[in-house]
């Protein structure tokens, strides 16, 4: 399986990894680099819009929501430098305006988080207006639940009282719901 990928990605094998989570970047660029790609991995904007400067990789992963800005700035970055870049959008905070700006922009593809390497690999591989197959383990309902919580309390600046109003929820039970960790 592994050689039939390599025929896929060509002769570039370049691929840009940027994602604040380091242990997660450092797991996907592992698995990528098994199936054939050749990964160098970014943790912040400022880095990964430097990496795309100095060499402009053929494939990208490309996380939203980084500590110091957002991932479509990376993005700008690599269509300016290299057009022909297939760039995957990986977030944590799936949201229909979030995958719009990044397809308009240029991504091929928006991946929810948790993404395994084959779904992050199929989405860069895929060819014209074939799609990659849906996941075969999708979120959980209490996945979504927590998704959905996050990105409110994102865009509330991480303030739990508007939080629990915007949500019409107790703020005892939000702050126990943010102490958890995420459900799989």
């Amino acid at each position: 399986m592994t050689e039939d990928i390599s025929a896929k990605i060509g002769p570039d094998r370049s691929l840009l990894l940027v994602d604040d989570d380091e242990p997660f970047v450092k797991r996907l660029a592992k698995a990528m680099e098994k199936r054939g790609f050749l990964p160098d991995t970014a943790q912040s904007v400022a880095e990964g819009r430097a990496k795309a400067l100095a060499r402009p990789p053929a494939y990208a992963v490309v996380d939203l929501r980084l500590e110091d800005g957002n991932g479509l700035e990376v993005i700008e970055t690599l269509r300016d430098k290299r057009p022909d870049c297939r760039i995957v959008v990986l977030t944590g905070y799936g949201a229909i305006a979030t995958a719009v700006a990044a397809v308009k922009i240029g991504a091929i593809d928006y991946l929810p988080k948790p993404a395994d390497a084959n779904d992050v690999t199929n989405a860069l591989l895929a060819v014209g207006e074939a799609r990659p197959e849906p996941s075969e383990n999708p979120m959980s309902a209490d996945r979504v639940r927590w998704e959905h919580i996050q990105r409110v309390y994102e865009m509330c600046d991480r303030n739990v009282s508007e939080t629990a109003r915007r949500l019409s929820m107790h703020r005892r039970t939000l702050q126990r719901i943010l102490a958890k960790r995420s459900p799989k």
